[in-house]
């Protein structure tokens, strides 16, 4: 590479740090944004639709003390206004071809298209939002959508056995009047009135962390169909009451379910289609959902990922190498600030042990095995090699490590909440996870060392569970990441990047699993020096970084893996210098995968990524630089030391 070029990937490496350090909070932290949503503004919309609807029948009806009306009359017109304001933004989103994508970066697909369709039905029902037919065109335009993506018997193909997002949709559409009770399949929602150490082993037809919606969900469906079996009918109309206490009991104070909209605005609409507007749950959520909306009208996925993208961030700015970034950190705030993350209380809603970190600091956060590694790794980081650990710092990575060892699968691989759920895959083990778990192992135990020999066994038994996980053509595949253009919508990039890094910190990447996700790594680049999930799909910034993090890893190694890969990681790097250098390097891609293939984007990715990647490769360049002038000083020094005896 010519000197010229390592300078200007030096000056964007640079750059892209500057700029990621200057967006942090007051605080010291990164807050970052997560992509509005239309699946989510449907189903918020959705929920103040129903509550507007039960409150007005209310009023009209005189149901309610007057004091008592005049404040629900007032909720009405403020919940009739955010509504308005949710109709707006959705008709002003629209795609082309008729149908919404979860983002506005994000094509079209039949469950969101679902969810808007219904809205868009209910409100002219009620009256609600422009003119009488003013969204007439853009509702008729997403139900021939949704009749060409094949209605509802492809939404229950899109999520196979796993109901945790197709009955939610099909209830949200029966709700409206879109969709027949009738095809909306049952939840036994008196499953959760079991004790809650008994849930892995009844195998609930949704993840660990929709339990919220079991019950909501699992009501609405019984109030509305009840059931042909006297004995079940019987058994889940004395499970209500209770069912109704455990939701109350794991609702966050502040409303939000997980802090997510969809999720909160799911248990609000079907708690009220059960007739209990005035319920406790019920009133947190619409509080929750109003305090959500963002000023174009319009709602995220999530509040907000800031435990993770901090973690995130000070993960890529670690790999600078010279340190320098911790001056320009407040490095005590940030560490004290992470450290308070910690949970040091049973969870209530997942049960989750102490010691475990959740992806945000507010209280609908559930400690995960992603966030957690992650913020070991952080906390890790935050200080040099060689400096001294307080006692604080070591006794949160231990609680953190143990949290881990515990929620460890029996297949050896890490799920993401709780530990034998494994008949859905949004519980099972995956590979993204369990190589996050290994480098936070690995430094952990060099920085300090582990406790007790158990977490090596632990280390051995998830390397392990990766080699068994390799698929044929040398990837891994991800849980929480794909890419909307993959057949598929898979991210092989993704997966296996993260574990040739773990394979890289644990010093295997000669094994046989890592030659071969290198070989196939090195040969999807695309044509332009970026990486997308595989070649031929477009590049992007935040797959790119992820590339060239271990083509980083790859040079530095050396030997076998090592050779090839420098014009890999020169072009990735000048690839996104371009970015930098025509200030597109911060524009994302829903690559995200929330909950139930929910896709989503946040602001801070490409920018954490490509600096991630941009500073190791610069890192490695500037270090085999240094190296070489050490050799040609010596062989120097050597040859005039031969000159002097002669």
């Amino acid at each position: 590479m010519q000197g010229a070029e390592l300078d200007r990937i030096a000056a964007a490496a640079a750059s892209a740090q500057a700029t990621l350090l200057q967006r942090r909070t007051a605080g010291g932290w990164w807050e970052g944004q997560l992509s509005t949503s239309a699946l989510s503004t449907a189903t918020a919309v959705m929920a103040l639709l129903q509550a507007l609807q039960s409150a007005e029948q209310t009023v009209r009806a005189g149901g309610t003390q007057a004091a008592d009306s005049s404040g629900l009359a007032a909720e009405a017109r403020r919940w009739r206004l955010l509504a308005e304001g949710g109709l707006r933004w959705l008709a002003d989103h629209a795609n082309a071809d008729g149908g919404f994508g979860d983002t506005v970066l994000s094509v079209s697909n039949i469950s969101t298209t679902m969810l808007v369709h219904a809205v868009f039905h209910l409100a002219a029902r009620l009256e609600v939002g422009a003119a009488a037919g003013g969204y007439q065109q853009v509702a008729t335009a997403a139900a021939d959508y949704v009749q060409r993506a094949g209605a509802v018997p492809a939404l229950l193909r899109r999520y196979g056995r796993d109901r945790t997002f197709s009955v939610p949709i099909l209830t949200h559409c029966a709700l409206a009047g879109t969709v027949d009770w009738r095809e909306v399949i049952p939840l036994p929602f008196e499953l959760a009135c079991v004790p809650q150490k008994f849930y892995a082993a009844m195998r609930l037809p949704v993840v660990s962390y929709a339990l919220p919606a079991l019950i909501a969900i699992g009501q609405v469906i019984f109030h509305k169909q009840g059931h042909w079996n006297p004995v079940l009918r019987w058994l889940r109309k004395a499970s209500v009451n209770r069912s109704l206490q455990v939701l109350e009991s794991i609702q966050p104070e502040n409303g939000g379910f997980l802090e997510a909209t969809p999720l909160t605005s799911f248990v609000c609409m079907s708690l009220i289609g059960c007739g209990l507007l005035q319920h406790p749950v019920v009133g947190r959520c619409l509080r929750f959902i109003e305090a959500s909306v963002r000023p174009d009208g319009s709602w995220p996925i999530d509040t907000n990922l800031t435990t993770w993208v901090t973690t995130l961030s000070v993960n890529a700015l670690q790999g600078s190498g010279d340190g320098g970034w911790r001056q320009q950190l407040d490095v005590g705030a940030v560490r004290d600030w992470l450290l308070r993350q910690q949970y040091h209380v049973v969870h209530p809603y997942t049960g989750a042990a102490p010691g475990g970190w959740s992806w945000t600091d507010l209280p609908g956060g559930v400690p995960d095995a992603d966030d957690t590694p992650g913020a070991m790794l952080a906390v890790l980081h935050l200080r040099g090699e060689g400096e001294q650990y307080s006692a604080a710092e070591q006794s949160a990575l231990q609680r953190a490590g143990t949290w881990l060892l515990n929620l460890q699968n029996r297949d050896g691989g890490w799920p993401t909440f709780c530990r034998g759920w494994g008949a859905l895959p949004f519980d099972r083990s995956s590979s993204d996870l369990t190589a996050h778990v290994l480098r936070a192992f690995q430094l952990w135990d060099r920085r300090i060392g582990f406790p007790d020999p158990k977490f090596r066994k632990a280390l051995n038994r998830g390397v392990r569970y990766l080699e068994r996980q390799q698929r044929g053509d040398g990837t891994w595949l991800p849980l929480w990441f794909g890419n909307q253009f993959h057949v598929d919508d898979e991210n092989p990039l993704y997966g296996t990047t993260r574990v040739l890094r773990a394979f890289a910190a644990l010093n295997l990447l000669d094994s046989g699993a890592a030659l071969r996700g290198v070989e196939w790594l090195c040969g999807n680049q695309n044509a332009d020096g970026g990486f997308s999930a595989v070649r031929g799909i477009a590049s992007t910034v935040e797959e790119t970084g992820l590339a060239l993090e271990v083509l980083a890893e790859l040079a530095e190694a050396g030997g076998t893996v090592g050779e090839g890969v420098w014009a890999a990681g020169d072009a990735a790097a000048l690839w996104l210098s371009g970015r930098v250098d025509s200030g597109t390097v911060e524009q994302p891609s829903p690559i995200g995968f929330y909950f139930a293939k929910l896709w989503y984007f946040e602001a801070l990715y490409p920018l954490i990524f490509a600096v991630s990647g941009l500073n190791r490769w610069i890192g490695v360049r500037n270090r085999t630089k240094m190296a070489r002038m050490r050799a040609d000083q010596v062989q120097v020094i050597s040859a005039e030391s031969v000159a002097g005896r002669v």
